[in-house]
């Protein structure tokens, strides 16, 4: 695994992140990453949250979004930091957030 900063520039306003380092195995792996530790991932071109529970449901999409939307995954800039610790998972280490 490896350490990578993700950022994007396109969604800047209030209660949005900025930047985030994760921990993934490729860069493409690490764009498809959310900093919100409640957003696990995306289908249908739709980022979702996964409940404890089990059950999950679409989020991030329409007038607000907190990160890029799917469709922009492409214009998340990576940069390679170096390689993980082997006990660290795959996902979010620290994000940037920006409340308002």
């Amino acid at each position: 695994m490896k350490l990578y900063k993700i950022s994007q520039d396109l969604n800047n306003g209030y209660d949005t992140y900025d930047s985030a380092i994760v921990c993934a195995e490729n860069e493409d792996e690490a764009k498809k990453i959310h900093p919100s530790e409640h957003v696990k991932g995306f289908k249908d071109e739709e980022w979702f949250y996964k409940r404890d529970d089990g059950t999950e449901y679409e989020t991030e999409n329409g007038d607000y979004s907190s990160w890029v939307q799917v469709s922009q995954i492409n214009s998340i800039i990576v940069k390679y930091l170096g390689e993980a610790d082997k006990d660290l998972d795959k996902g979010v280490i620290l994000a940037s957030f920006n409340a308002g």
